[in-house]
């Protein structure tokens, strides 16, 4: 019996999910996963032209399609004659969620009435280096751009415990890197007893798993990194010197009608105090290119928070209006000027993370093996090696940028 084929879109939490379905579906026939991502139109769109393909090139294949989009939109997936089952979020992590034949075509049940976190362990990542650790999942606040709260349910947390064990089992398999993730990570833990913050199960991870060589964390909301997190910057070097924030915008005004709990002032302080407390860090943000009511001085504010708070690894992403969001009701900014916006903030991001680059040439790096001699750096910065074994930690000095790749040689 082989494994199902699994095609993932969207968030690091998703790629953690396709490997519980990949363990859970086992072989039993032909069986295409498809796990789709909500954040954009785009997104929702590409699943659909991702599916329509895979039945042309597997006609005999049962196409199962599940994740943000199809817990959102079940209908429309299951209107497609490609699709032979939808599953919902909660529903995809459940052992017998795969039978054959399925009891029904459609399976979604009602996300916000979930209040458990399914505490899969996954035993191997395909292909993979690093490890994912689902810690959190949803999310309770109410961004007037974002479906995805209505596609993963409440804010619910993995009990430290048990984080710990998996954390434990996955190092003694060989990973020497385990990157946490959830929906609204650093809104872990005010839904269990006692109300642990993120930074407070960070530190007791590193001291329950010492042997654990890399930890790297998922998006972090600013207002929400609490001060046993800051201690753990400062005091762990294990902890990864790369933070990505969740900034979507560069302008109070434009923040408080996407209903974010931060401001601009609130990001340059958290990036002067990352740096402060650790040094040389790698600062990346999501930031929405064209929000409704943007106008150029305020998309020139998020430009310039670019350079203000140094950010490199950007995600761009240009506004895309959810039906059902509030943003979605508000004055919209003419298609062209998001994508012209969008190609600044692109251009904007590269010369950053180019700057970035040149600047780590003749320094030393620990770069994490992931296939074909390459890897990446505490920095998250790709790194290409003559010869080193998948999984290994190599120490190497970086000689060259090639594009967007830093070329190293092993130090002996």
């Amino acid at each position: 019996m082989s494994a199902p084929h699994v095609v993932t879109f969207g968030c690091r939490l998703n790629a953690y999910e396709s490997e519980v379905m990949r363990a859970q579906a086992g072989g039993d026939g032909d069986t295409v996963i498809v796990n789709t991502c909500a954040v954009t139109a785009e997104a929702e769109r590409q699943a659909r032209q991702a599916i329509r393909k895979l039945r042309r090139e597997r006609p005999e294949a049962r196409i199962v399609v599940t994740g943000c989009a199809a817990q959102i939109h079940p209908d429309a997936f299951a209107a497609m004659p490609e699709v032979d089952q939808v599953l919902g979020n909660a529903d995809k992590m459940k052992a017998d969620a795969f039978a054959v034949p399925a009891p029904e075509r459609i399976v979604v049940s009602d996300i916000m009435q979930v209040r458990e976190t399914a505490e899969h362990l996954v035993s191997g990542f395909d292909g993979r280096a690093r490890a994912f650790v689902e810690v959190q999942q949803g999310c309770d606040h109410r961004c007037t751009f974002c479906i995805i709260p209505f596609g993963r349910g409440p804010n619910r947390s993995v009990p430290m415990g048990r984080v710990v064990e998996q954390v434990r089992t996955l190092v003694a398999q060989g990973f020497a890197e385990v990157v946490l993730t959830g929906v609204d990570v650093t809104a872990y833990g005010s839904d269990l007893p006692g109300r642990p913050s993120l930074g407070q199960m960070v530190r007791r991870l590193l001291a329950r798993v010492p042997e654990l060589p890399r930890l790297r964390l998922s998006s972090l909301d600013p207002v929400e990194v609490d001060d046993d997190l800051l201690i753990a910057v400062a005091e762990e070097e294990r902890l990864m010197p790369h933070f990505h924030l969740s900034v979507q915008a560069g302008d109070d005004l434009v923040l408080k009608r996407m209903k974010r709990r931060h401001g601009r002032a609130d990001i340059l302080a958290l990036a002067d105090r990352l740096r402060e407390l650790r040094g040389t860090v790698a600062l990346g943000a999501d930031i929405i290119a064209g929000f409704p009511t943007e106008d150029e001085a305020m998309f020139r504010r998020s430009l310039d928070l670019v350079d203000e708070a140094g950010l490199t690894h950007l995600h761009v992403f240009p506004f895309s209006p959810r039906p059902g969001t509030p943003a979605a009701r508000m004055p919209q900014v003419p298609g062209a000027e998001v994508k012209e916006r969008a190609a600044h903030l692109r251009a904007k991001g590269e010369a950053a993370m180019a700057a970035f680059l040149a600047a780590r040439i003749g320094a030393e790096a620990e770069v994490l093996v992931e296939a074909d001699g390459g890897g990446h750096c505490r920095h998250y910065l790709p790194v290409r090696l003559a010869k080193a074994a998948a999984g290994t930690l190599v120490r190497a000095r970086i000689v060259a940028v090639d594009g967007a790749t830093l070329i190293g040689e092993a130090v002996p």
